[in-house]
């Protein structure tokens, strides 16, 4: 057996794969039986798939197999010590607008972007907006005409069993199709940076460089963005609705940013103790108020109630109920599984935004201290007494919290909003031109 083709196939492999040709479709009879639904389907919207790769500088280090037998290869940017390093997918769904749809953790590295269609043409881009908590971001392909597109779904009507299609880039493979079923709908599974929900479940194979490209029905529709993989078992992959990939789509181009959602509870993470107290196990968040006004008061949520469970995924603690809202779509309700003496029962309830405003007020009663902005860092502006916070004066700047550095009064209600619930945080205090650490609990 050759050896050269072995050596092609490591380097491939190796993520370093060179453009593809675009291939021309063969002359097939329209009447063939060839032409199978998902064939017409991969013909029509496959023009549509981008691969999405960054400029980066180039580390030189190892040779490659390939370099190694015909020795080291020119750059394939031609010069300036860079190389061209593939992202993941993506798909346009606005030709005449270039608007691309991919997933943020595709563009998150930053760089030079470049899209690269089926049919040859490379195109500079650019990131109009990103929802890191929805994992999605919108690019602009600039500078390019006669684009082609494909079709966001406009309906959730997916049936569990229905053929999909995936599209997308695989270590470096281009335009890669791989077909399966629906396995599931409404799934959630937690990722580094907290929890994606309302998921697409398939077995259709999906792999590291699918991330951003399009599943699609027989109908061509989009109906889901690829976004992960379980890498526990083979044919477990995900895709966020299309749905939800509208939304966030209409929300960049309007220049709008939702504000994270809450239920209305303060309460703290179930722990061994309190577990063992109530002779339960140490998971869920103990409700230690249902806020007036707020969803779950109406919902008829009270102190001492444990909730179990949002749209069926367990939660661990507070901090999966918050990563967990950040993924909801405002207007949508979602079902609550809770704990009484009594027994367990199931409340629905529509979550409602939590503004800057209304996370300003929150913050006072849950850390006990207000801030308003200071030069370089936020300036604490009061302090409850006796609070959890009354080791604080007001002047002190607030420069960080748990490590992360606030520059502004806003940035710290963000991270209020993220940590509301949880059971301790630290803040870097300046005091006097001194940087102090201290521990607060609510």
């Amino acid at each position: 057996m050759p050896v050269l083709p072995l050596l092609l196939l490591a380097f491939f492999a190796a993520g370093s794969a060179l453009a593809a040709p675009a291939i021309p479709a063969p002359a097939i009879p329209a009447s063939s039986a060839r032409l199978t639904p998902v064939v017409r389907v991969v013909q029509a919207a496959a023009p549509a798939v981008v691969n999405i790769t960054s400029a980066l500088p180039a580390e030189r280090g190892a040779l490659s197999p390939l370099e190694r037998f015909f020795g080291p290869l020119p750059d394939r940017l031609g010069s300036q010590g860079r190389k061209r390093a593939s992202l993941g997918s993506g798909v346009i769904v606005d030709g005449g607008r270039g608007l691309v749809l991919t997933n943020a953790h595709v563009v998150a590295g930053g760089g030079e972007i470049m899209v690269h269609l089926q049919d040859g043409r490379d195109f500079p881009a650019r990131v109009l907006g990103a929802e890191p908590d929805f994992d999605l971001a919108v690019l602009e392909i600039r500078g390019a005409s006669g684009l082609p597109s494909a079709r966001l779904a406009d309906t959730g009507d997916l049936l569990p069993g229905e053929t999909v299609i995936a599209i997308g880039n695989p270590f470096g493979f281009n335009h890669t199709v791989t077909t399966g079923v629906i396995s599931a709908l409404g799934r959630s599974i937690r990722n580094e940076g907290g929890m994606l929900t309302d998921l697409i479940q398939t077995d259709a194979a999906i792999n590291p460089g699918n991330s951003g490209g399009p599943l699609l029905d027989l109908d061509g529709r989009i109906i889901g963005i690829n976004t992960v993989v379980d890498a526990r078992g083979e044919g477990i992959g995900f895709a966020i609705p299309a749905g939800k990939a509208r939304r966030v789509l209409d929300d960049i181009m309007a220049g709008s940013h939702s504000a994270p959602l809450w239920l209305g509870v303060l309460g703290q993470d179930v722990d061994g103790r309190t577990a063992r107290a109530l002779g339960i196990e140490p998971a869920g968040v103990l409700v230690r108020e249902a806020v007036s006004g707020t969803p779950a008061a109406g919902a008829g949520i009270t102190a001492g109630d444990i909730l179990l469970s949002l749209n069926g995924t367990g939660l661990r603690d507070g901090r999966d109920l918050v990563n967990a809202l950040r993924n909801q779509m405002p207007g949508e309700s979602v079902r609550v599984a809770l704990r009484r003496k009594n027994g367990t029962r199931t409340v629905t309830l529509t979550p409602v935004p939590l503004d800057d405003a209304a996370a300003g007020r929150l913050m006072e009663r849950r850390w006990g201290f207000s801030v308003k902005d200071g030069k370089g860092a936020p300036v604490v502006a009061s302090v409850r007494d006796a609070g959890p916070a009354d080791f604080l004066r007001p002047g002190d700047g607030i420069a960080g919290i748990d490590g992360r550095r606030m520059a502004s009064r806003k940035e710290l209600v963000d991270v209020f909003r993220r940590e509301r619930l949880a059971p301790e945080v630290i803040l870097q205090i300046v005091r006097q031109g001194r940087l102090y650490q201290a521990r607060l609990v609510p």
